[in-house]
């Protein structure tokens, strides 16, 4: 892989979707449970609640935001998709967006959400304090979003090489 395509995939991609993630998510944890001295694990609003929620919409609209922004960047010549069908992840996902979008979302709620929730509720946890609610819901989804990007980046690239 040329370091030009490293760098695309697992620099530029991954600390892109980083930092949008984790401001992102903060405005919307202040947004939605400003108000309240501590979010519970259950009930509504809760911590398992939305990582339910963020573990499905996180990687459901990332596919839909940076599939194209990619593609177009392989368009204009910013980056050269590699030769070759993706491996992994990358290359079982269907190419339809809105279908690679709901199948990447359901792997994240599968996948993403159960051993945070599991992690908390074992040890005890029943809330977290507003302030550090925040912090943990914007660094949850600026870890995921880094942690798909290269994968979502490599689909994109797939696709700009079919007709």
């Amino acid at each position: 892989m040329p370091p030009e395509l490293r760098r695309y995939l697992f620099v530029e991609q991954p600390l892109g979707a980083f930092v949008v993630n984790l401001l992102l998510n903060a405005l919307i944890a202040w947004g939605v449970c400003r108000g309240l001295a501590a979010v519970p694990l259950w009930g509504q609003p809760s911590v398992a609640g939305d990582t339910l929620a963020t573990a499905f919409l996180l990687p459901f609209l990332s596919v839909l935001i940076a599939t194209p922004l990619v593609r177009r960047d392989a368009r204009v010549g910013k980056v050269t998709p590699p030769p070759g069908a993706p491996d992994g992840l990358a290359g079982r996902l269907p190419r339809p967006l809105l279908v690679r979008a709901l199948a990447l979302g359901i792997l994240g709620l599968a996948v993403a959400a159960p051993p945070p929730i599991a992690a908390l509720a074992l040890g005890g946890v029943t809330a977290i304090a507003m302030p550090a609610f925040i912090w943990v819901k914007a660094a949850y989804a600026a870890v995921l979003g880094a942690l798909l990007a290269p994968t979502i980046a490599r689909m994109g690239l797939a696709d700009a090489r079919v007709p």
